[in-house]
Order: structure tokens, then sequence, then C-alpha cells
């Protein structure tokens, strides 16, 4: 799978990627949602009533895979209304498709447009973080209503607001291997999944990172390298911004630089690899940079920067690609400056047991 931006990546693809092209292997062209926020809702149903498990966004926008995004439960950006309207969609299906168990579907919003990108009839991969984040059994619960149990003999509520945030973070092999390419796509690259609880978003999301492996810095110098549909007044200076006034040294490439400064936020030059010494490299290993937000577009821009990335995972440095997880991470950074997070037991957030 690839994410093509033009003509050009479209041959390329074509040409070094779908080398097999045949009438029984045919190229699928689907339309990629950019700038979209996505969700995961699972439900289970007794093919009478549905009951939704849990709500869940994903921390990176559409287009990444979402076994490799980061995601929150419940979301800290959705509507009562956009909410009320995934409920109900996820209910029609479940109906229409005469589930019984367990439902996922998933969706994305765009410019207040509601997506159904994805249902799948059956469990997905979010139940157990839903499980535990929830304090409800869910696969338990699925696999009575099989047995012909319904959930209103179950006694299973439905419960979409929690009174704490649950964030699932995933963990990557990158350090394990040489020559890996680091950036996130629409293919998964992760291996594992932690997640933290705690009664906000960013302590939760703190807690989620450091299990993961991810220490997030509280001082020191940021790399920022962005793309040019990155920069936007909306999302790409608020974290300069937020980083500048909690004491962070900025260092950004010449273009990033340039649009930084024209918008009042003051950062150092800082060298590509292929352009003049000492570049990013060389600053890493002088111990310059401590954390990188780094957003490359294109093929050729994925190349030339690869080494970046393969460097700061050897150093153990967190480097960020995509901006709506580095809004995160500052959020995360500006917590664990006022307070140490506190540890959160589940056996302090799990329902009774279900009944025998």
């Amino acid at each position: 799978m690839e994410i093509v931006y033009d003509d050009d990546g479209l041959q390329h693809y074509l040409h070094e990627s779908a080398r097999q092209v045949t009438p029984e292997h045919p190229v699928l062209i689907d339309r990629y949602i950019e700038d979209a926020f996505e969700f995961d809702v699972d439900a289970v149903s007794d093919g009478r009533q549905t009951i939704i498990c849990g709500i869940m966004q994903h921390i990176e926008e559409a287009g990444i895979h979402s076994g490799d995004s980061a995601c929150t439960l419940p979301p800290f950006i959705l509507t009562e209304p956009q909410r009320n309207q995934m409920v109900a969609i996820a209910r029609r299906l479940a109906a229409a498709l005469e589930v019984v168990g367990l439902i996922n579907v998933q969706f994305a919003f765009r410019d207040g447009e509601l997506f159904v990108l994805e249902v799948n009839p059956r469990a997905s991969r979010t139940i157990p973080f839903v499980s535990k984040a929830t304090g409800v059994n869910w696969v338990t619960i699925a696999t009575r209503c099989l047995l012909g149990v319904s959930l209103a003999k179950q006694n299973v509520k439905e419960s979409l607001t929690p009174k704490h945030y649950s964030v699932k973070a995933v963990v990557f092999p990158f350090s394990r291997f040489e020559g890996i390419n680091p950036f996130l796509g629409p293919e998964m690259r992760s291996t594992g999944e932690v997640m933290g609880i705690a009664d906000t978003f960013s302590q939760a999301y703190a807690k989620a990172m450091s299990a993961a492996g991810v220490r997030l810095p509280k001082s020191g110098g940021v790399f920022f390298s962005v793309n040019d549909r990155d920069k936007s007044p909306r999302v790409l200076l608020p974290i300069a911004r937020a980083l500048s006034e909690l004491g962070f040294r900025l260092l950004a490439t010449n273009g990033t630089r340039n649009y930084l400064e024209q918008n009042g936020v003051p950062a150092e030059r800082i060298y590509k690899v292929n352009e003049e010494r000492p570049d990013v490299v060389d600053r890493m290993k002088t111990g310059e940079i401590q954390l990188l937000i780094n957003t490359p577009l294109g093929r050729k821009s994925y190349y030339d920067e690869r080494i970046v990335g393969e460097t700061a995972w050897r150093m153990g440095l967190p480097m960020i690609t995509t901006l709506s997880a580095a809004r995160a991470a500052v959020d995360a950074i500006r917590e664990m400056t006022r307070a140490t997070p506190a540890p959160v037991r589940l056996q302090d957030i799990t329902n009774p047991p279900l009944h025998k």
C-alpha cells in the first residue's frame, strides 16, 4: 500500500511496487481522505440490541495504519452530535449485517463530514484495550451473545463517557534492525501495544509514551523538518510556540525555519544530511537534539531523511512523524513539567465480575 500525491508518485509506484499487475492481481485505487481524524467504534450485539463498547480517537490522522496509531478513549475532540451520529450508524450497520457478537466500525471526520472507512463484523485488535479501559470483559459478553444469552439478561450497561482517559501507544521494532524505514504510512509496522491511564488525556499520553520506551524530554533542543503541506498556522505554529515557551531551543531546516521566523517564532538553522556539515545527524551525536519532529513528504524526502530516523532510534531519541502526534506530545511534556503522573491500578477501574 502507498499514498501517492501526484502523477510522478503514481508512475513510480506502478514501476517499482506493482510489477506483477495482471487481471488476477489488479491495482486498487482509493481516494485518500487528507487532514481527517479517524475513530474506531467497537460494539456488541445480540441480534436485537446493540451496545457500544467504546469509541476511540486515533492520535495520528487518517492515512496511518490503525495498528500503528496511538489512540485515546474517550476521544478528546468529538462533539456530542458527532458521537451520536457515529453511534447511530454503528447500530444500523450491526442490524443490517445481522451481527451477533462483536463488530468494529472505522470512521473519519473531516470538516464536519463523516465517512465510514471500514466495517468489520468480528472482534478487532482494539477489544483488549477497550476492555481494560472500560473495565468490562467484552469478549465474555460477546461469547454469551453467541450462545443465545441476550444483553438484557446479562444486564450490560452502556457508558460512552468514562471518568478517566486511557491512551494506547504502539511499540516499534526500528531500533532492532539496520536500514529500516521508521516513517509511518498505510502499512502496519508495530509489534506491540501499551497503555496509560490517568485523569487527563495529557497525563495518560505521557504514561503511554513512557511505557512504549519513548522518553519525552523536559528540556533541550527540538529539531523541526516539516513538509509544505504541514506548514499551517493552525497546527505547526502552536506546537512550535508551545515548545519555545516551555524553554526548548528550536532548530529547523531552512524552509521550516523561514516559515517559523516569518510567523514570529525564532528558530536556529540546521542543515539536512545532504547539505553542509555539521548536519542534523552530527548535532544529534553531539547531544544538541533531544526531540525530533520530522514529517517528510514523497519518496525522495523519505530516502534523504531515513538516516535521520535510523540515528534517532539507535540513540533513543523520540522522533515524531505526524503533527497530530507532536501536538499530543507537547501536551504531555507540559503535563510532565507540572507533576509526576501517579500510577493507576486496573483493579480500581474494573467493573464487578459478571454473573456466571
